[in-house]
């Protein structure tokens, strides 16, 4: 079984081509085969292009559904930079489960942390001196489309910036942005 934690840059699609007619100018977006070249390894779930961190490949089909699909309640960590700062209502109402436009979420783990020491990110997130933003951890057990983006603005902050830390019992740990290893 072969299994790979790879830091996910920002920009870069969770699979290995795009064959998307919405390319850029030059036909090309930058996919996993930019990045590795291990064949027979797969995403074990999703991250949107928007956001970085932390995705598994791995050969092994199990592995892969056991990670990704929700009915196994894999755990999956992130750091939100939010536009604010999420008061206690906002933060108790993402504990809870907020309901979205496909229903309600689980319940998540979560609270405001200090600004993690991160790599730089290209294009920077945009500066509102006006608009205050903090980071929040936030842990969830499913992984529908963009649910982390969606359970942020439903409370009234809206996600600026989006980093998977960990999944499970992997983390990004001192890995570098688009660096990857193999793990046993």
């Amino acid at each position: 079984m072969t299994l790979i934690l790879f830091n996910k840059p920002w920009g870069v699609l969770s699979q290995f081509t795009d064959k998307s007619m919405t390319a850029s100018a030059d036909g090309a977006r930058a996919t996993l085969s930019d990045y590795i070249d291990v064949p027979g390894v797969y995403p074990a779930g999703r991250l949107d292009r928007d956001s970085e961190g932390l995705l598994i490949l791995t050969d092994d089909g199990a592995l892969q559904a056991r990670i990704s699909s929700p009915k196994h309640k894999t755990p999956k960590t992130y750091l939100a930079q939010v536009e604010g700062e999420p008061d206690d209502a906002a933060l108790d109402a993402l504990r809870r489960g907020v309901t979205l436009n496909d229903g309600p979420t689980r319940p998540a783990t979560v609270c405001l942390i200090d600004p993690p020491q991160l790599w730089d990110r290209d294009p920077p997130v945009r500066y509102r001196k006006s608009v205050p933003d903090s980071w929040i951890e936030l842990t969830i057990t499913e992984g529908r489309n963009r649910q982390v983006r969606r359970m942020t603005a439903a409370v009234g902050y809206p996600t600026l910036r989006l980093v998977r830390w960990r999944i499970g019992g992997w983390e990004i740990g001192d890995l570098g942005l688009g660096e990857w290893r193999v793990v046993n």
